[in-house]
């Protein structure tokens, strides 16, 4: 197990914002993580850091890094993997295996754990289509889940934060390589074309409003391409705030999402909700 003293949260985020984390743990496996997750006090358990917003300011408490979790295992139609598997890379391991139904994924840049908390999807497709078994730590016990109780971008483990997911089973369908591979690459295209993926940013900054679109809501405001500090709503995207020259703070983009926000409720009337999450002693002024 690695042991790193003051690490730079902005090095561990997609957003490149964040301030020190005094102790950061970087187990290799199940065990270690199991291990730390049982002895040390309110530790933070981050990823491969693509929807975390963390403080300028950096965080107190000790931070569990799982990306050394990375084991991915195939067995007929079920994939089994540790939380710290890039999406990308198990999407790519089921398409070497000619398993569909995880095509939407490979473009994600999250964790398969993370991934799960916030039952990510994209493109019609979502982890609550293909989970059958979590493998979790309560902090004490390790536990089996099969009822993640999926809502959208919503888990039981957003409801139970005691809760850190370890391992995941998916369950996929036997495909066509050919057909797989073409599904792979024109969703990759597509979020090429459509999303900022070339700038530093958090993804899709808000939740989708029932019945709308947030960044079709944004760009209907007028707020494409506003800046607050060295945040930015895309040009691209305007679903998306980024960070394109990297001096984004944690409260310029805070201060970005307030103003968008508050501006979408004043004209539309529709309340956008971030599915961003915060890291750090800080928390949405609205």
């Amino acid at each position: 197990m690695t042991l790193r003293k003051n690490a730079l949260l902005r090095n561990l985020t997609t957003f490149r914002i964040g301030g020190l984390c005094e102790c950061l743990y970087a187990p290799e496996n199940a065990e270690e993580m199991t291990e730390l997750l049982r002895t040390l006090e309110n530790p933070v358990v981050l990823g491969r850091g693509s929807n975390i917003l963390a403080a300028d300011a950096g965080v107190s408490s000790p931070v569990i890094l799982t990306t050394g979790l990375n084991s991915i295992f195939i067995e007929g139609n079920t994939v089994r993997a540790g939380c710290g598997v890039r999406l990308a890379e198990l999407a790519g391991a089921a398409k070497n295996a000619s398993l569909t139904g995880f095509e939407w994924a490979g473009g994600i840049p999250g964790s398969l754990g993370g991934a799960t908390v916030m039952n990510a999807g994209a493109y019609g497709g979502a982890m609550s289509d293909v989970v059958t078994e979590v493998v979790c730590c309560d902090g004490e016990q390790v536990l089996r889940i099969n009822d993640c109780r999926f809502g959208y971008r919503h888990s039981v483990f957003l409801d139970d934060p005691s809760l850190t997911v370890l391992e995941v089973s998916i369950k996929l369908s036997p495909g066509d390589p050919v057909e797989i591979s073409q599904k792979s690459d024109d969703f990759r295209r597509r979020r090429n074309e459509k999303q900022p993926v070339n700038l530093a940013s958090a993804g899709s900054f808000f939740k989708r409003p029932p019945g709308f679109y947030a960044g079709a809501l944004i760009e209907q405001c007028g707020l494409k391409g506003v800046w607050v500090g060295g945040a930015q709503v895309s040009e691209r995207h305007a679903g998306f705030i980024v960070n394109p020259k990297s001096e984004a703070t944690c409260e310029d983009v805070m201060r970005l999402a307030a103003l968008v926000r508050e501006r979408v409720f004043k004209e539309t009337g529709a309340e956008l909700v971030p599915e961003v999450r915060l890291l750090g002693d800080v928390q949405w002024s609205f």
